[in-house]
């Protein structure tokens, strides 16, 4: 059973805007759906714009223990089904856009695009799990402060803009650490999609901050060679958040697929 979601919904009724397809936005780690209010205020203008906030982040319910990435996924199957949203474009940014891609995996048939943003594919490594293993038990032991303060620079580029880091550096430090360690020891024991990425069969969107360290370019460019119908993108002057760094060039990149899902309906 899944638990009821915070979210955002805003913008045209989908019903009076046959046109338009909503657009489904999925955070990263450890963040909550606020870090899509440039994504919101641009879009919701023409088309409704939907951002729940993860179980355990935000305003949602927080569930220790493990979180999958699969209940991710179930949690926005789920409200998709509550929102009557019967087919969507699905973003997700970094854990986001492995989410995204667990959500292909189990209903492709409402997705009518895809935005992978700063994200990777691959299963995780033996000293990657014992990385997110550790930093669980962190996480639970002193609190989200230290490690906020550690990753800023990482999740966004040092030259950030200073209410960009701000915003970012309080999304992680709000984030409640029971929510945020389940979801490191789910995301330890993910799937490997590279092999469903080439079976995607919907536009998509690959985007990536050029500055990207824990995603790098590398790892948009291996996607978008996966994909059989896929746009790179990469933003200069970003690190990890491009969307909130460059929010600019992201909505640009961002509305190119969206006109494009909406035109290919008809």
């Amino acid at each position: 059973m899944s638990p009821f979601l915070a979210y955002e919904d805003k913008g045209v009724d989908v019903a009076a805007a046959t046109s338009s397809l909503p657009l489904v936005l999925v955070h990263g780690h450890p963040f909550d759906r606020t870090m899509w209010t440039p994504q919101i205020e641009a879009f919701s203008t023409t088309r409704r714009v939907i951002a729940p906030d993860l179980r355990g982040y935000g305003a949602s319910p927080v569930v220790p223990g493990v979180t999958p990435l699969s209940v991710f996924a179930a949690d926005i199957e789920a409200l998709l089904d509550d929102l009557k949203v019967e087919t969507c474009v699905l973003a997700g940014l970094s854990m986001g856009g492995q989410i995204v891609m667990e959500c292909y995996a189990r209903f492709p048939h409402r997705i009518r695009g895809l935005v992978l943003a700063d994200t990777f594919p691959a299963a995780e490594t033996p000293e990657g799990k014992r990385a997110r293993g550790a930093m669980a038990d962190r996480l639970l032991r002193e609190g989200m402060r230290g490690y906020a303060d550690e990753v800023l620079e990482k999740m966004v580029a040092p030259y950030a803009a200073p209410e960009v880091k701000a915003h970012v550096h309080r999304m992680m430090t709000a984030t409640p650490p029971e929510g945020a360690a389940a979801a490191l020891r789910g995301r330890a024991e993910r799937p490997d999609y590279r092999d469903l990425l080439t079976h995607v069969t919907v536009p998509t969107l690959v985007v990536v901050g050029a500055d990207d360290t824990y995603t790098p370019v590398s790892d948009a460019e291996a996607m978008h060679t996966a994909l059989p119908d896929s746009t790179l993108r990469v933003i200069e002057g970003a690190a990890h958040m491009p969307n909130l760094e460059r929010a600019g060039e992201f909505d640009e990149a961002l509305g190119e697929l969206l006109a494009r899902v909406d035109d290919s309906r008809f």
